[in-house]
């Protein structure tokens, strides 16, 4: 994309906001869910979870609803000229297939729509209905989220069951659950990008180190480094317990 310097407006005020109270928020979600007897790690893995789905629910599905349903209908007269706005060999697909209308933040005045005009100035994709993005965001939203709460609400529940067996039963279900969704989440980060590198980066305004290194690089390398983080913590959980599982057999035979 043509180079943008960095600028201060409303989008940016309420974008960078929003983006950052989710943080916080949870962080105070897991000082008022866990008691404070908890294990670091798992403290550490509410908060993930909980700024994962907080960041699914309220930003992406923002995305999603401005994808669907904010949209701009384009001149009737160039379209019935041939003057432009119709599909040719090499254009892209436009969601439903429709030629005379575009979706997206970008043509949407609510507020809602900031954070991604604003996020927009660094990866053009999320100013528009992109259906690469849209698909992986689908995914994102409507079994990213509810897999992240899931895994809250199951350290919630190990940590606070007395019972030996049912806390074994609830940790069993949020390891399964996380190894899933952090495998899902890594690939799907790799989607996200892999198409515009193979392309020369032509969406993304990499030459603004603001954009580059705060906006593309550290909103983002969140979702590489705390996933691999949890599949290593999760591989640690599952080699303990299968060599807990041949300790017990080696006793009975």
């Amino acid at each position: 994309m043509a180079y943008k310097e960095f600028h201060i407006d409303n989008a940016t005020i309420f974008g960078l906001a929003v983006a950052l109270t989710i943080m916080p928020a949870a962080q105070l979600l897991a000082y008022r869910a866990l008691p404070k007897t908890t294990p670091l790690k798992y403290r550490v893995l509410f908060f993930w979870h909980a700024y994962d789905f907080l960041t699914h629910f309220i930003l992406e599905g923002s995305f999603l609803y401005h994808c669907f349903f904010s949209y701009l209908d384009l001149d009737e007269s160039k379209i019935s000229k041939g003057e432009g706005y119709l599909r040719g060999a090499d254009d892209v697909a436009y969601l439903w297939n429709n030629v005379n209308r575009r979706y997206g933040a970008t043509f949407s005045t609510h507020f809602t729509a900031l954070p991604w005009i604003e996020y927009g100035k660094a990866d053009l994709r999320w100013l528009y209905a992109d259906l690469n993005v849209v698909s992986l965001e689908l995914l994102t939203v409507f079994l990213g989220g509810p897999a992240a709460t899931y895994i809250c609400y199951q350290i919630y529940r190990a940590m606070t069951v007395g019972n030996a067996s049912a806390k074994a039963s609830h940790m069993s279900k949020l390891w399964f659950a996380a190894t899933v969704l952090a495998t899902g989440e890594l690939y799907g980060g790799f989607m996200t990008f892999a198409p515009e590198w193979l392309s020369g980066s032509i969406m993304l305004n990499t030459d603004d180190p603001v954009y580059l290194w705060f906006y593309l690089f550290f909103f983002n390398v969140l979702w590489v480094f705390f996933p691999f983080w949890v599949l290593y913590c999760a591989w640690g959980e599952f080699s303990s317990a299968i060599a807990a599982t041949a300790r017990s057999s080696k006793k009975t035979t």
